[in-house]
């Protein structure tokens, strides 16, 4: 009775449109005043639940993300991604996803990179003659790039669920992450072709070199991040530090759009960017706790596994229930609630952690381009001035591309823990 309340108070708060993080709070203090469980467990839970080192570098890459934001990083990324593939047909759609690609490396967030590029590439592509739900749904969808190539937030989270090395985990997703950009790519030349939008003039190689240029000290922060967590040099919580440093650097003296007094309005956006995902972190793990007294996640492995035992089949049920819950829950949420359950799941059948934290993660990036609470669609519809649905149809052959490459990912392990296993060694 106690637990359907607590589903049930979850799902009427989500549908009202309440956030998701008081959601998960208001149902949670319901569930225990029901069960008369002292309300002292609850800042005991989301302390326990926030009390990860890790975490510490989500306010880091937020603020690196928010400085290189701001200094002007975002123009000059499309510009160099244009002058490299410009020339193809549906060369400005294709900047758009190798603009995401780089950014992606520097935000770690989707919905950063949606508002950042959308801002600058939504209005540019309908003046050349794009049409403009195109234009939102190749920006919302390659906005998913963004947290699988690292760094990567949603990573950081799963590590420190499940004690994962997050440099692992950064290593883990930059295959798929390519390989995701790369299908999108294709998606978007196709779709170019047979509706026959423009392309630009070749840059040439002096302008291609100028670019270049100016967009390698963004490519520069990525592998500092990497090669300093992988060498050994400092850990991802003191990597977001650098990183932060690094923007403030270059924001300021190379690219020149950061000045000092834009820096209290970038902090102040950074402290309640942080906030909110903490208190999401806290809340979600309140939730979690209570689902895992009730035994929920045991409940779900036996169902799953009462199903099937045969690898194949549970790693595509186990796809079907994160795209399914993807579609309506937040992506930090949903991982602090299911991720140790189908963990132990994915594991029984012979799957590896890091294999299938990736999948995960790609799963529940899906579902912020999926109605009816895809954030990413809202973020574009909001730049674009469209409806939502009209942004959902001109996405689908996006989705379509995007679940190929989730099946590759999780059925080839190779995709994964190529990498990691090449750079840190196997484990």
């Amino acid at each position: 009775m106690e637990v359907m309340v607590l589903f049930g108070v979850f799902l009427v708060l989500l549908v009202l449109g309440l956030p998701i993080a008081f959601a998960l709070g208001i149902s949670s203090l319901a569930y225990l005043l029901l069960e008369d469980i002292s309300l002292t467990i609850v800042p005991q839970r989301m302390y326990s639940g926030i009390d990860t080192f890790v975490l510490l570098c989500i306010p880091g890459f937020v603020l690196a993300g928010n400085l290189m934001n701001v200094g002007n990083i975002t123009e000059h990324i499309v510009r160099f991604s244009n002058a490299v593939v410009g020339h193809i047909r549906g060369g400005l759609g294709l900047a758009n996803v190798g603009g995401s690609m780089i950014f992606g490396g520097i935000s770690g967030t989707a919905v950063a990179d949606a508002a950042s590029i959308g801002s600058v590439m939504i209005p540019g592509m309908a003046r050349s003659g794009y049409d403009k739900p195109f234009a939102a749904a190749v920006t919302a969808a390659s906005s998913t790039i963004g947290p699988i190539i690292p760094p990567s937030v949603p990573m950081i989270i799963v590590g420190s669920l499940a004690g994962i090395s997050v440099g692992r985990m950064f290593l883990a997703g930059a295959v798929p992450g390519l390989l995701l950009g790369v299908a999108m790519m294709i998606t978007v030349y196709l779709l170019a072709v047979k509706r026959g939008y423009p392309k630009e003039r070749r840059a040439t190689l002096r302008e291609l070199l100028r670019e270049g240029r100016t967009a390698f000290w963004a490519l520069l922060m990525t592998a500092i991040i990497l090669y300093g967590i992988i060498g050994g040099f400092f850990t991802p919580t003191e990597a977001s530090v650098v990183a932060s440093l690094y923007a403030l650097v270059v924001g300021m003296y190379v690219y020149k759009g950061l000045t000092w007094r834009k820096l209290p309005a970038i902090l102040t956006d950074t402290v309640l960017t942080s906030s909110a995902l903490l208190l999401l972190v806290g809340l979600a793990n309140l939730f979690g706790w209570i689902l895992t007294s009730q035994q929920i996640p045991q409940t779900i492995a036996a169902l799953i596994m009462s199903i099937s035992d045969n690898p194949i089949v549970v790693i595509l049920i186990i796809n079907l229930i994160l795209l399914f819950v993807g579609a309506f829950m937040e992506t930090i949420a949903a991982l602090i609630i299911l991720f140790p359950a189908l963990l132990g799941v994915a594991t029984g059948v012979g799957m590896d952690p890091v294999h299938f934290a990736v999948m995960a993660v790609l799963n529940l990036m899906i579902g912020l381009t999926t109605p009816p609470v895809g954030v990413c669609l809202f973020v574009v519809s909001g730049i674009g001035k469209l409806q939502m649905l009209t942004v959902a149809r001109a996405i689908l052959p996006f989705l379509a591309c995007n679940l190929v490459v989730l099946l590759l990912v999780a059925y080839v392990p190779a995709i994964s823990l190529w990498l990691p296993d090449l750079m840190m060694g196997a484990r």
